[in-house]
């Protein structure tokens, strides 16, 4: 049995404490900015781990595993900041003028500490007993092992030099993207029969880089759920739109039926992988529940020396108690928030199912955002999806308490109380997507459980506090689209929009419910044909990443598939190599560079965007006539060379000091 080392290892301090909470403003400021504008946020853990290393190593005593607390509470931060993808939404519907900051402030924090205690048990389910990929968090340790200088030096002095290449290659393209000089984005629109579809790329070397982390069988399922989307059914629906035959602008029109119809069978094939996807997990939870009480006791008995120190999680007494407690505020933020008829005059139904509701959606979005993190990485899961079925759930709900037909003022309270509920509920979803990414991070650089999740606590509470203040700055000098006063510079924060309308059409009664039945109906065929497959021992086809691929925009997905061929076909050469070991590690930490570069740039780039309030700050060329076949060029170009740059450097002997080649990774 494990004992407690002799010497305590620096991990948990005051210094990256403060340090992680610099960061928060930071990276919360770059990412709210880049979620309203244009519907994208980047994940801040590696940007973070780079800077922590940059900072810390001027102070003595530093550790990989203090760099990783502070990665760990400016990432929880960073990605609770997605909840702008809902609460935008009330000052859409007009139910709010602006944010109020202790409310805001409030409804963050609870939704974000009930997603660290929800995830605690699925540690031990989906990260110390899972094969998930987890690309972010693998990227992430490997971004501090080398930079600490944790393995053989020869494979530190080579891993770094190839993140650093490179995440230099990955930025370099994104600067000459908004000089101008290439392009962004590749796409073509073209007709179909009846009907049109379009295909369409965001040059992106960090989705390269996710694509060969998360493997070939994620690939291949989300380029089979990019066919579903594009090629059957935004052709079959454009086809049968009477407005085909008057569009002026084919690829808006495209681009209109992709996100009116497509996605809502896309949220419906994910639903039902959702589903599928926590009766499978369903076992492993209870197997980690019952590891953490069996944990707990132990602790009991003979204290933390009894536990390794990789599986000291916080208590799950103090978990269950936690999320028990947490009732509390949430029901009195309920309250005070409906004030209004109809709920007014139904007040304790109401908000006792709702808590109901919190309770139990709040585990299967844990769940579930896990496993997706795990898949993918959390940058890339659908985020947006679960909260149209956060959305979805609370709107039926109401409906069934309420009914329809209420009349005007009453349903826009209603829709506003469900937007309200889902902001909860999304803050669950946003923080395990991202708090078991950092557990695997930490898994793989010996940190401690406990005191990873008492600083996802304390990134919920930074964040919480940091992000009111700033979207009342941006409501104040843009404002939203849609909403009441908007200026012309207005932030489109599409998905607050999307979600908005949802509750707005089930609470109206005009929500296409058909649309969601063909998702699921997908999302069944898909489930049955992944567990044929996987009866023959050899494939898979992963359901969520087939919902994946139909739900989010070709141009945001088509790169992962591309870089996770790349990538099979480089382990492969891997495998046949004089070190395979060491041959396969220099891949992922290509890979890793790939999205270091692209992340670091993109702080640097909404800082610069906040600074200048302009939307093109660097351009100096405007439609470039070349910049679509000089970016292809440059682009694959680029990736061709970082590849075999790596394969080069993997092929060399690696000499020990002494003289005597190694044949096998020492890290290993």
């Amino acid at each position: 049995m494990a004992t407690a080392p002799t010497d305590p290892i620096r991990e948990l301090t005051i210094r990256g404490i403060i340090l992680g909470a610099i960061l928060t403003v930071l990276l919360t400021a770059a990412n709210v900015y880049l979620g309203l504008k244009i519907g994208i946020t980047f994940a801040t853990s590696i940007p973070a781990a780079v800077i922590s290393m940059a900072v810390l190593r001027n102070f003595s005593g530093a550790t990989i595993q203090e760099n990783n607390i502070v990665q760990t509470i400016a990432s929880s931060a960073g990605t609770l900041s997605a909840i702008i993808f809902v609460l935008p939404g009330l000052i859409m519907v007009g139910w709010w003028t602006g944010f109020p900051f202790w409310l805001s402030v409030a409804v963050i924090a609870v939704g974000g500490i009930l997603g660290v205690m929800y995830s605690v048990p699925l540690r031990r389910a989906l990260v110390t007993g899972s094969d998930l990929p987890y690309p972010e968090g693998v990227a992430a340790a490997e971004v501090l092992k080398v930079g600490t200088g944790d393995g053989g030096a020869e494979e530190n002095k080579r891993g770094l030099g190839m993140i650093v290449i490179a995440s230099l290659v990955s930025a370099a393209y994104q600067f000459l993207t908004y000089m101008g000089f290439v392009t962004g984005e590749a796409s073509k629109t073209f007709r179909t029969g009846d009907g049109a579809t379009s295909v369409s790329a965001l040059m992106s070397m960090a989705l390269i880089g996710v694509g060969h982390l998360v493997g070939i069988a994620v690939g291949i399922a989300m380029f089979i759920g990019m066919l579903i989307s594009w090629a059957v059914l935004v052709p079959h629906f454009s086809a049968i739109d009477p407005a085909m035959a008057t569009s002026g602008d084919l690829a808006a029109f495209v681009g209109s039926v992709f996100k009116s119809k497509v996605r809502f069978i896309g949220a419906g094939t994910i639903g039902v992988a959702a589903i599928w996807t926590l009766l499978k997990i369903i076992g492993p939870i209870v197997t980690g529940l019952r590891a953490a009480l069996a944990a707990s006791r132990a602790r009991a008995a003979d204290g933390n020396a009894s536990l390794d120190i990789t599986e000291r999680d916080l208590p799950i007494g103090i978990v269950f108690g936690t999320i028990i407690a947490s009732l509390i505020p949430i029901g009195l933020l309920l309250a005070a928030f409906a004030q209004t008829n109809p709920i007014a005059a139904n007040p304790a139904a109401t908000i006792g199912f709702t808590l109901v509701y919190i309770l139990i959606a709040g585990v299967i979005i844990a769940a579930v955002c896990g496993y997706m993190a795990g898949l993918i990485g959390a940058s890339n899961s659908p985020i947006s999806g679960v909260g149209i079925l956060a959305v979805l759930g609370i709107s039926l709900i109401l409906v069934a308490i309420f009914g329809r037909s209420l009349g005007i003022d009453a349903t826009k309270s209603l829709v506003a109380y469900a937007l309200f509920v889902t902001a909860i509920v999304f803050g669950v979803a946003t923080i395990s997507n991202d708090n078991l990414q950092d557990l695997k991070t930490g898994q793989l650089v010996g940190a401690t459980p406990w005191k990873q999740q008492v600083a996802l606590i304390l990134g919920v509470i930074f964040g919480a506090l940091v992000i009111p203040p700033i979207l009342t700055v941006l409501n104040t000098a843009f404002g939203f689209v849609g909403a009441p006063g908007a200026g012309p510079n207005a932030l489109a924060a599409p998905q607050a929009a999307l979600i908005s309308s949802i509750a707005q059409g089930v609470l109206g009664g005009n929500l296409d419910w058909n649309l969601v039945g063909i998702g699921a109906a997908i999302g069944a065929a898909v489930v049955i044909a992944d567990e044929i497959l996987r009866r023959g021992g050899k494939y898979s086809l992963p359901p969520l990443a087939v919902g994946m691929g139909i739900y989010l925009p070709m141009s945001i997905t088509l790169l992962i598939p591309v870089g996770a061929f790349i990538g099979w076909f480089y382990n492969r050469w891997a495998e046949r190599s004089p070190n395979p070991a060491f041959a396969e590690r220099l891949g992922v930490l290509m890979a890793t560079g790939l999205i270091v570069g692209e992340s670091l740039f993109g702080v640097a780039f909404a800082g610069i965007v906040a600074a200048t309030r302009s939307d093109a700050p660097l351009e100096m060329v405007k439609d470039f006539a070349m910049a679509i076949p000089l970016g292809l060029i440059l682009f694959f170009g680029s990736i061709a060379y970082l590849y075999f740059k790596t394969r080069s450097d993997a092929a060399k002997p690696i000499v020990a000091p002494d003289g005597p080649i190694i044949t096998e990774a020492t890290y290993r």
